[in-house]
């Protein structure tokens, strides 16, 4: 794995032992999703849930995000995220968390300021705990509502399997779905009011 561009640009990301529930984003998705999000990431805070290898969090601290939260539940994916940040050198504009993103999750705005996110990335395992398929997705994203974890105008990008189905909370929408292969990214945001809509209509 490697960081696409920016200040970083090139530079490699240690991965963790495959034993573990960890499925690194692919180049090609990364770079597509980043192409998207591109005009939003200079001086963005970004969360990041199910961080994994700390590999999506990274490629936006090299393209211009100002902070980033990262968080996973296994003590390995930790190490090894605090590997990559001093390897890459952003220590001091990143913030290692070890949690359940299952659990609530309303801790997680004091690290925004108590101002919300701008882009909140979830890749979560396909499997839980219990080895039970494609059962993450929903519980964290009603938590990630529940929390009210979105700054104005932020977004939040889910990268599933096609065939996950998840409930949507109420208070966000799906307004983009993109699909690469057998893998989807959903990008949501906060369900906007009907004079916002209509005027931006």
């Amino acid at each position: 794995m490697r960081i696409i561009a920016g200040t970083a640009r090139g530079r490699r990301i240690f991965s963790v032992s495959k034993n573990l529930p960890v499925k690194p984003i692919s180049d090609r998705i990364k770079q597509s999703v980043f192409d998207i999000i591109r005009p939003r990431l200079p001086g963005a805070m970004m969360l990041d849930l199910f961080a994994g290898t700390g590999n999506v969090s990274l490629e936006a601290l090299s393209r211009g995000a100002l902070r980033t939260v990262m968080v996973d539940r296994e003590p390995a994916c930790i190490k090894n995220i605090h590997r990559n940040l001093e390897h890459l050198g952003f220590v001091d504009r990143a913030k290692v968390l070890r949690g359940d993103v299952l659990k609530p999750l309303d801790y997680l705005l004091a690290y925004s300021d108590n101002e919300g996110y701008d882009i909140i990335f979830m890749g979560p395992p396909y499997r839980d705990i219990n080895n039970k398929m494609l059962a993450l997705s929903e519980p964290a994203l009603a938590n990630v509502a529940q929390a009210r974890l979105l700054a104005p105008n932020g977004i939040i990008i889910l990268q599933t399997h096609k065939t996950e189905e998840f409930a949507v909370p109420a208070a966000l929408e799906i307004y983009r779905v993109e699909k690469y292969g057998d893998t989807l990214v959903h990008f949501l945001r906060a369900v906007r009011a009907k004079s916002e809509s209509t005027h931006a209509e």
